[in-house]
């Protein structure tokens, strides 16, 4: 194991853990209340987090911002919360599932829906079968990447599906259905199931799409109903105002400066280009991906990127970068501190005097070499005018995210091997006020 040397590293590891953070005594049930179990997304962390973080630091009505909101945990929080919830995200699947999440739709309008594309599907997958087929092939995206992860049969079927959920006339609606759809693709390619790599299992048993989709929209709509309940008459009423998501890049946030109260976000891990493959499967089908590296390029810490030299505001940053080596790995680590540092620019720019952005981020492993991601972040953070106004130490009881990484390359991988590294036992909550 390549050795750190600065006198400061891993200094957050003498905070105790909190155990009233690990929120151990949360069901599944509960951490996927209302609309946040629509969209099985990685690494996201539970709404009780940040419910408590948004309560504690803010008030209604404030502003509330996540960078990289992914699946939109705390955009669906501060509007329930009665805050004004602000989010972006560089990937087309979050902006879509976080838009979904937060969008007011009467139950009744998504049932009748459901009613009407149940009938229509069980006639066209069955007695219209070719037809509707030959149909749907006109509107699918031409990408061989589908023929790689679906059987034929299993494409057709879901093209069917595909082409009938274009054919809803509200957008809301629209979005809601597919949605569903995007959750079902995992289950119905052959991807193997137990895995979050991008591995094929050309064995993996054959399910039929209509009974999952229709299963999975039937779950959605209940959850749905329970969330149309909670949430308050105004904002259903003027949702556009309390609540706002953009498809963009967190290092150009669309955000008025020195509005903001608080920022709450879970950042990606150094090689965030994960993030891209497990996604790719509704990227694919929606058209957001043409080809995967080009796709990974997007992303937070890509080693394509050719930079000039440039001050990481963190001493631990550099140091880490020359353990590594100036090679393609070393230069992903750089960018990736890199692009965080100008995303922290941008946070300090959209807060408030005394906002606080709250920073939740473990450290790991790469290469051999420990990648101290909170101590670096706080690093940077209070050289470009922050100050700690606490760290939380806490544990991480089911977290979706794999659990292990392979030490030589630093990639996600089965939890078999002993000779394997923990990924993420604990993790911290970074606290920084604006000075």
């Amino acid at each position: 194991m390549k050795e750190l040397l600065s006198i400061e590293k891993e200094i957050l590891l003498k905070i105790n853990v909190d155990k009233s953070w690990s929120f151990a005594d949360k069901t599944i049930k509960d951490t996927t209340y209302i609309t946040h179990g629509y969209y099985t997304y990685p690494a996201k962390f539970i709404p009780q987090l940040a419910s408590r973080l948004i309560n504690e630091l803010s008030k209604e009505n404030d502003i509330v911002i996540d960078p990289f909101m992914g699946s939109g945990t705390t955009i669906v929080e501060s509007i329930v919360n009665k805050r004004i919830g602000i989010g972006t995200d560089i990937n087309d699947i979050a902006y879509l599932v976080t838009k979904v999440k937060t969008t007011p739709i009467k139950p009744l309008a998504l049932m009748g829906e459901m009613n009407k594309i149940e009938l229509d599907l069980q006639n066209r997958l069955n007695g219209q079968y070719d037809f509707f087929l030959n149909k749907s092939k006109e509107l699918l995206p031409n990408n061989e990447r589908i023929d790689y992860w679906f059987l034929p049969i299993q494409k057709d079927k879901l093209s069917i599906i595909f082409t009938r959920i274009l054919e809803i006339q509200n957008k809301d609606v629209r979005d809601f259905f597919f949605v569903a759809f995007a959750q079902i693709l995992k289950s119905c390619s052959i991807w193997l199931q137990k895995s979050v790599k991008p591995t094929r299992d050309k064995n993996k048993k054959i399910y039929e799409p209509l009974p999952l989709f229709l299963n999975q929209l039937k779950k959605m709509i209940r959850k749905h109903y329970y969330f149309d309940k909670i949430l308050d008459v105004k904002i259903k009423e003027e949702i556009n105002n309390y609540r706002i998501v953009r498809c963009e890049d967190a290092r150009n946030l669309p955000f008025e400066d020195e509005k903001a109260t608080l920022i709450i976000t879970s950042p990606p891990y150094v090689t965030s280009y994960e993030y891209a493959d497990l996604h790719q499967l509704p990227s694919l089908w929606f058209g957001y991906l043409d080809e995967l590296s080009e796709f990974r390029k997007k992303f937070i810490g890509s080693a394509y990127k050719e930079r000039e030299a440039v001050d990481l505001k963190s001493s631990l940053a550099e140091e880490t970068f020359l353990l590594l080596g100036d090679n393609k790995k070393g230069r992903e680590v750089k960018n990736y501190f890199a692009d965080m540092l100008e995303s922290f620019i941008e946070m300090k720019r959209v807060l408030k005097k005394s906002g606080k952005a709250c920073i939740v981020i473990g450290n790991t492993q790469f290469k051999g070499v420990k990648i101290l991601n909170a101590e670096i972040f706080k690093e940077q953070l209070e050289n470009i005018g922050f100050r700690t106004y606490d760290i939380i130490h806490r544990e991480i009881p089911s977290k979706m995210l794999p659990s292990t990484r392979d030490i030589s390359n630093g990639q996600f991988v089965k939890s078999s091997s002993d000779s394997l590294k923990l990924a993420y036992p604990t993790e911290y909550i970074l606290v920084m006020e604006k000075l």
